[in-house]
């Protein structure tokens, strides 16, 4: 298996349009380039004229994936907060992400979300009921406080 090698000018240009496809965070892009055999001060080059040239922005990056997972995965802020640790993306990034998830819109979200899932559960028992539906909201990290709220709400 012959892999291509890249000048920096060829895989500045390939990641140019990686990033203004959809938005990126730094890791990715450095993933991308190390998959690339591109060498670590390359890799600082291409990032830095990314950076520079506004393709790179973990801001835009940060508030575009929670606004995206928010409003079509329907994820609560909790699992937004561990995804976006897991890209390395800042504190404040992450903090200034979730500023675009509307508080009304969010507390809305839960109740359709908890309703349509509850609808689909099928088990009898009240409590086993209760716990489904709180572990499905759990799971896409929607805060505690608010999930056994709405549990108690609807059950």
């Amino acid at each position: 298996m012959h892999l291509k090698a890249y000048s920096i000018s060829e895989a500045t240009r390939k990641l140019e349009s990686y990033c203004a496809y959809q938005e990126r965070c730094h890791k990715e892009v450095v993933e991308k380039l190390k998959a690339m055999r591109m060498i670590p001060d390359a890799i600082d080059q291409i990032v830095t004229h990314l950076i520079q040239e506004n393709y790179l922005n973990e801001e835009r990056f940060a508030k575009s994936f929670a606004r995206g997972k928010f409003s079509i995965k329907k994820w609560g802020k909790n699992r937004i907060v561990n995804e976006l640790k897991q890209r390395d993306i800042s504190r404040f990034n992450i903090k200034t992400a979730l500023k675009e998830i509307n508080d009304s819109d969010y507390l809305e979200t839960l109740d359709e979300l908890s309703k349509k899932r509850l609808h689909q559960i099928r088990e009898t028992n009240t409590q086993k009921r209760k716990k489904k539906l709180a572990d499905y909201l759990l799971y896409r990290g929607w805060e505690s406080n608010l999930v056994y709220q709405k549990v108690k709400e609807l059950i």
